[in-house]
């Protein structure tokens, strides 16, 4: 059968927190018997946006990540509910109020913190994926419809339909390491979980400091290339989706066949500008 699942896209996200402000529209006050208790006016957020930030003046990115109820197959929660939690055969898992309420633990089985505390219901309550509208006839939940950017889609389909599609966008899941199989996987997630080297190429000519645009670069690791790009107009570059906590690499930039200038980069344990890079002379990429 044909399961839901939300694909995620952090570089369209752009902090607008509709998403967020959609689900309170839609749940605070309303209680849709069935499917959950109404959400309190404070305090939940049922699809949060962290933000992170990486790398150092003047080559900095800043991202934002939609983060729901991972509606995972192999769900703690679920485990350690007692029957309080329980899956659709399209896989988006419900918490009952009859059978949560005062069941505070079930807020500490979610990996994800994605289950909120709800004080004067002394109910456990988390996102719904608004099954009650899928239900009715809607083709997304509300935080997919009021998305301006598409960083947010839903998706019906079968399982291997959407392996398939992840590994043709190079989706990936939250936290793999969790083990808990989930149904919304991400695409550019290396912004929160991977490293950047990053640079700019500058040169002295005429008596002048000029970027220089065009220029290749090669990424080294232990003496081999393992990635290539060219400086933009600016004359930055970058190599994202790096591994944390790994060494070797140094940055090579050509003029011609041979390296106008190398730079190791230390430890990376965290993405690093290595600030500008200065060349004599350089052959640029048309």
């Amino acid at each position: 059968m044909k399961q839901c699942y939300l694909i995620i896209d952090i570089a369209r996200c752009e902090d607008c927190n509709n998403c967020s402000l959609a689900c309170k529209d839609e749940h605070v006050g309303n209680q849709w018997k069935g499917y959950t208790a109404a959400q309190p006016l404070h305090g939940h957020r049922w699809i949060n946006v962290a933000r992170h930030e990486r790398g150092q003046f003047p080559i900095i990115d800043v991202a934002y990540r939609p983060t729901p109820c991972m509606q995972c197959q192999d769900a703690p929660c679920e485990a350690n509910s007692r029957g309080a939690i329980t899956r659709r055969s399209d896989g988006v898992l419900l918490i009952d109020p009859g059978k949560a309420r005062g069941r505070r633990d079930l807020v500490e089985s979610c990996p994800y913190h994605a289950i909120f505390w709800n004080e004067e219901s002394q109910l456990p309550q988390k996102c719904t994926l608004c099954a009650h509208l899928l239900d009715n006839g809607w083709a997304a939940p509300r935080c997919v419809q009021a998305c301006p950017t598409g960083a947010l889609q839903f998706q019906r389909l079968e399982p291997a339909e959407m392996s398939a599609l992840a590994s043709a966008r190079k989706l990936r899941p939250l936290h793999p390491e969790l083990a808990t199989n989930p149904r919304v996987f991400y695409a550019n997630l290396h912004r929160f979980d991977r490293c950047f080297i990053a640079a700019t190429v500058a040169a002295r000519r005429n008596g002048r400091d000029e970027c220089v645009a065009g220029a290749r670069v090669v990424l080294l690791r232990d003496g081999s290339p393992c990635a290539e790009t060219t400086t933009d107009p600016f004359g930055d570059f970058k190599f994202d989706a790096l591994e944390p906590n790994t060494a070797g690499y140094e940055i090579h930039v050509y003029s011609g066949d041979q390296p106008a200038v190398t730079s190791p980069v230390p430890q990376l344990e965290k993405s690093i500008s290595l600030g500008t890079l200065w060349i004599a002379a350089v052959e640029t990429v048309s």
